[in-house]
């Protein structure tokens, strides 16, 4: 009987692959609009995936006030749309919880096949909702004011809704039942990598799929515009870094203020560091404890408030010059613009930063220190000889990371304290990046320079790594 349940089970993992590979692939592909099977009208934006009908009506329908209000188009049919792609979203997020579930026991995975089933069914659901939108839209009187059209991702979708519910069906009848005894079990790896798995779905997310727009660098694009073979330049806007004289004289001078203000925050990178040593040797614990909350407080308050305290205390009526009986405005002054940036920057962030640093202290082994004070070592002794250097692999490993973002310093502090009179001494790149995309709507240009900065990025961080391993003998990479 073990026998024939064992070769069950291994009957069952072959179900379970094709399984996870199906969810897997539906879950990767609900944020791309080229395969979203939500878009059966010219209505719904190029840029509408799945993800985004399926979670934000108002964004799916943001082109279609006037067709509402003609009667092209029936609200009713949207709102269909907008449910099927919803349960679309649930079955598939249901179908992933099972392929999760199926790294367990038996039965562990007993558990996640009504999840699997309840998934397709959702996604069944949801895709007979969408072809009857669809079906809806087709009868509209003014076809071509609504441009109905065959969602090209639907039989994408309708392949992987089959082949989950399947899957999942088979799973039912071939995966043997549990023992009543036995425990939800995964194995430590499983559960790490599960542990793990958010995350890197936020960093694919936000960091990986953001990539997709780098295209936008090949094209002349303006905001509104379709992406098309009448408006490809290739390698133009990489040339135009080099070959315009204005936007290569712009491109220098935010790249020296760039630099300087990030090595000046390399240079200075040991504060967090001895502000942590200093902190850890206050013996009492209220007047500690206290220091390190109103030294962690304004790393959680925005730019714009630091901008509002600082022109509170330095603008022309601010307290300064209400005290000292003067007139000047400090913060139109372009002077000394690094040191200040500087400042403000250490002001907020040196108590959050010296968190990780007070961590590490409280990982060296305590009997250092007994050891020292027996041998007659005084404070600043032991300080010197065993705290600094038990953080000095953190500390590198910090420093690594600043090398390699000193091209992204942030735009928010720069762009509050940014006005007429500093804007040459205070943009970097990311607030160039901005302005010139942003406020100036060249998108194609901005994409280019933020393509050469993640580049130049990814460069100084292994080149900042092996010299590190050079040195040290030791790599973060």
């Amino acid at each position: 009987m073990k026998e024939e349940i064992t070769v069950r089970e291994r009957s069952a993992e072959k179900f379970y692959y094709v399984q996870r590979l199906s969810a897997l692939l539906a879950l990767f592909f609900v944020f791309f609009p080229g395969v979203s099977p939500s878009r059966i009208c010219g209505l719904i934006g190029k840029n509408v995936s799945l993800f985004t009908s399926g979670i934000s009506y108002g964004t799916m329908t943001s082109a279609m006030g006037r067709a509402f209000d003609k009667g092209w188009i029936s609200e009713g049919s949207m709102i269909l749309l907008f449910v099927g792609s919803l349960f679309l979203l649930l079955g598939i997020a249901a179908n992933a919880a099972n392929g999760c579930m199926s790294l367990g026991n038996l039965k562990t995975k007993r558990l996640g096949i009504p999840f699997g089933l309840g998934g397709s069914a959702a996604m069944v659901l949801g895709m007979v909702l969408v072809y009857v939108s669809y079906a809806q839209v087709l009868q509209t009187s003014r076809p071509e004011k609504v441009e109905p059209m065959f969602p090209g991702g639907y039989m994408l979708y309708l392949v992987l809704t089959a082949l989950l519910l399947i899957v999942n069906l088979l799973l039912l009848f071939v995966l043997p039942k549990a023992s009543a005894d036995s425990r939800y079990e995964i194995e430590p790896k499983y559960k790490l990598f599960l542990m793990f798995l958010p995350f890197a779905l936020l960093c694919f997310v936000f960091a990986y799929l953001p990539l997709y727009g780098w295209r936008y660098a090949f094209f002349n694009y303006s905001a509104g515009q379709t992406l098309s073979m009448e408006n490809f330049v290739g390698f133009k806007w990489f040339t135009s870094l080099f070959s315009s004289q204005a936007t290569r004289s712009d491109v220098v001078r935010v790249l020296r203020n760039t630099l300087a203000m990030s090595g000046l925050g390399i240079l200075t990178s040991w504060l967090p560091m001895a502000f942590a040593i200093f902190l850890n040797e206050i013996k009492t614990s209220w007047f500690r404890r206290m220091v390190q909350t109103f030294t962690t407080i304004p790393n959680f308050i925005s730019w714009v408030l630091v901008y509002a305290v600082a022109l509170a205390i330095f603008s022309t009526d601010g307290f300064i010059n209400t005290m000292f009986g003067g007139d000047t405005n400090y913060l139109m002054d372009a002077s000394h613009m690094w040191l200040k940036m500087l400042l403000w920057g250490t002001w907020k962030g040196i108590g959050w930063s010296a968190i990780i640093y007070i961590a590490g202290i409280s990982g060296i082994d305590q009997q250092l220190y007994e050891a020292a004070t027996v041998d007659g070592a005084g404070r600043f002794q032991k300080m010197w000889h065993i705290t600094v250097p038990g953080l000095l692999p953190t500390y590198f490993v910090m420093l690594l990371m600043s090398v390699a973002n000193i091209l992204s310093n942030g735009m928010d502090q720069y762009f509050v304290f940014k006005n007429a009179q500093n804007v040459k001494t205070i943009e970097v790149l990311d607030l160039y990046v901005y302005t010139l995309g942003i406020q100036n709507g060249n998108i194609p240009l901005s994409t280019v320079i933020g393509m050469v900065k993640s580049v130049v990025s990814v460069v100084l961080l292994f080149g900042a790594n092996r010299i590190s391993k050079a040195i040290r003998g030791e790599s973060i990479v």
